[in-house]
């Protein structure tokens, strides 16, 4: 028998009895509904805690502490120097690795005129800070291959320059005035502090000439760097810790205290390709002895919450799917009775037992698929009026409330995605053909001579 005519006659089989079909149809619909709609609740949820927790921070960001060069338990540890970086730089799913050192207060002195910057100084590795996910608002960033010192601005970082002939007046982005200097047009110098602020006696620091190459987009999210802060390279700003000392007459404990391939660091980035590899690489970082922090500890516990949610919402929807099951067996069990004789028929005839099967199972089938396909329209309905009902769901409601960022952004109480779709058709397909697969089993067996006797 050709599958077009087995086709044929499956569908006309079903639109003969299209009552029984379409309650049994409607079995599934409802129960394939109900996983949709209860999983694409819990998704909506997984959604909501992922915008949340973004808000809170960049999920691919590891911090690492250096307590004193001692991990958490106590053991002695390797100096976290750049040979331990670039150890760190080569794990798997490692983007980028970067020392953050921030500069002791006053002894680095940014100027402009009779402007000086009174904020925080940080170095860094140059080419790390686009990877780590920091964005421009003008400029670009640092190559660490300039001739003059380059430095990189925090959004407001302008604003932190205070008149050293007036230093009670101070400038605030919030009150709609322009900076005191203009980065991009004005002449900056930066040069070491006197330890002794009073000590006027000995000459004057030596000006360096540096160059501004951008200014960031604010995010407090990513830090206080970002907003107030000033980044130069990690190698310039050691230089400059070494001509402090010198012009301060201060001796260095060590010949090798000021070279960066030597410095024990006590603070470090690490940027992880995805959210996912968070945890592998964090357990290796602190494996080293180093203490760490990263999104991924309130991620994990949320993300598993979140997780049996969902099995509880699918294992719920699951039951109606069930009920559907029983209906399909039930409707293709009576149909074999009251077609026994046309089975019989089709035996004598030569048909193939196969065939008789194949029918059967593509009855059975096809109520479970075309349930399915109603079933998902419907719940794509369900779903629409829900988020519009849910006002879209504020990442802080959906998660008792616990963080709202004050800015209205909201996820939608119910998400469908596609593999929601196609795996909700297949699952209810083959619900159709497993019910199905008995009754068939029992129309093969049937004796042709006594189906043919059949009334």
């Amino acid at each position: 028998m050709k599958i077009f005519d087995q086709i044929t006659m499956c569908l006309q089989n079903l639109s003969r009895r299209k009552v029984r079909t379409t309650l049994t149809t409607m079995g599934v619909v409802v129960g394939t509904c109900a996983i949709v709609v209860m999983i694409s609740l819990g998704v909506g949820m997984q959604e909501s805690l992922e915008a949340m927790l973004a808000q809170m921070g960049d999920l691919t960001k590891i911090e690492i502490y250096n307590y004193s060069g001692r991990g958490g338990t106590g053991s002695e540890v390797p100096n976290l120097d750049d040979s331990v970086i670039e150890q760190i730089a080569a794990y798997d799913h490692v983007e980028v690795v970067t020392p953050i050192v921030q500069a002791d207060w006053g002894k680095i002195k940014i100027r402009c005129g009779d402007y000086e910057y009174n904020d925080s100084i940080y170095g860094v590795y140059p080419e790390a800070l686009e990877k780590l996910g920091y964005e421009l608002s003008e400029g670009k960033f640092p190559t660490g291959k300039e001739k003059e010192i380059a430095v990189l601005f925090g959004e407001n970082a302008p604003y932190s320059f205070n008149d050293t002939k007036n230093p009670d007046v101070w400038f605030s982005p919030y009150d709609n005035e322009d900076p005191p200097v203009d980065i991009f047009n004005d002449t900056f110098t930066i040069s070491v502090g006197r330890e002794d602020e009073e000590d006027k006696s000995g000459k004057d620091p030596e000006k360096h000439d540096m160059v501004i190459t951008g200014r960031l987009v604010g995010d407090w999210n990513k830090g206080y760097e970002t907003v107030y802060g000033v980044f130069l390279p990690i190698d310039k700003l050691y230089e400059l810790y070494k001509e402090y000392d010198s012009y301060n007459g201060i001796s260095s404990s060590s010949s090798t205290a000021f070279n960066p391939r030597k410095i024990n660091y006590d603070h470090a980035y690490v940027k992880v390709t995805d959210m996912d590899y968070v945890d592998e690489v964090e357990t290796k970082i602190k494996d080293l002895g180093y203490d760490t922090y990263s999104m991924e500890t309130m991620r994990k516990p949320l993300q598993e919450q979140v997780r049996n949610t969902m099995l509880l919402l699918g294992g719920l929807g699951g039951i109606s799917l069930l009920v559907a099951a029983m209906g399909i067996t039930n409707t293709m069990v009576m149909s074999i009775y009251e077609r026994t004789r046309e089975i019989g028929i089709m035996k004598v005839l030569g048909c193939v037992i196969g065939d008789i099967r194949t029918i059967f199972l593509m009855e059975a089938g096809l109520i479970g698929f075309g349930g399915g396909v109603i079933g998902v329209m419907l719940s794509f309905i369900i779903s629409a009026v829900l988020n519009i009902l849910g006002g879209g769901g504020s990442v802080g409601g959906m998660m008792g409330g616990g963080y709202y960022d004050g800015s209205g952004m909201a996820t939608q109480l119910s998400v469908i995605p596609p593999w929601l779709v196609a795996l909700a058709l297949v699952f209810s397909t083959l619900i159709g053909l497993i019910s199905g697969f008995s009754p068939a089993n029992r129309a093969v067996k049937i004796s042709a001579l006594e189906a043919i006797k059949h009334e």
